[in-house]
């Protein structure tokens, strides 16, 4: 009941094959320090993970207002994030292309996060694309550049799961790929996180 009943839960996704079987490849996770000093987990987001744009700017402010705090306290660095990310991005598409191609699919300008994208676009040095400047042809993605097309393999996606995709879920969504779906069932490209994925969200499947 937590699963088949949850409001993320899609069942167009049955049977979809991910690469290396990872179903999350990013996931936010919330949490808190109690009086006794252990860290407790409040609440998980596998849906469209956002934010780690303001962990990383607030670092690095922190790092140059308190150089000696930081310093001295041993917190770990997240300077690298990017890079590591973007690997683990690029790594997913192996099986797709010889030079794998990302992009983040953002919601455009509006959206509330739209700083956090646009960030964490150039942190990862990926094209930041609106679904205008997308289009699936003969079974790819294509991104629309200079008046070419250039495959896509691995789209990280920012649009919420019932707009993501207009022939699948909600059909007057002007910010989803229509096809993106279709394509993802062949293997053509990735999806990250999968839609359907926010059923991880719901904080009763915590204490299973």
């Amino acid at each position: 009941d937590l699963v088949l009943g949850n409001a993320n839960y899609r069942p167009q996704m049955r049977g979809l094959k991910v690469p290396f079987g990872s179903y999350v490849n990013i996931c936010g996770v919330d949490i808190v320090r109690g009086g006794d000093g252990r860290f407790c987990v409040l609440e998980d987001n596998a849906r469209t993970p956002s934010g780690v744009s303001y962990v990383v700017e607030n670092r690095h402010l922190t790092q140059r207002a308190f150089p000696d705090l930081m310093r001295n306290i041993g917190v770990r660095s997240v300077s690298n994030y990017g890079q590591r990310l973007a690997g683990k991005l690029t790594e997913l598409a192996s099986g797709i292309g010889a030079d794998p191609s990302v992009v983040l699919l953002s919601p455009g300008s509006a959206s509330e996060t739209a700083f956090d994208q646009g960030f964490l676009a150039t942190m990862l040095g990926f094209p930041l694309a609106e679904a205008d400047d997308l289009v699936v042809s003969k079974g790819r993605v294509w991104l629309r550049a200079g008046g070419e097309l250039e495959p896509v393999d691995v789209i990280l996606r920012r649009v919420e799961a019932m707009l993501s995709d207009p022939l699948e879920f909600r059909g007057n969504s002007e910010v989803g790929l229509p096809g993106m779906v279709e394509t993802a069932r062949h293997g053509a490209v990735t999806i990250v996180n999968p839609v359907g994925a926010g059923v991880l969200d719901n904080p009763a499947l915590i204490a299973h």
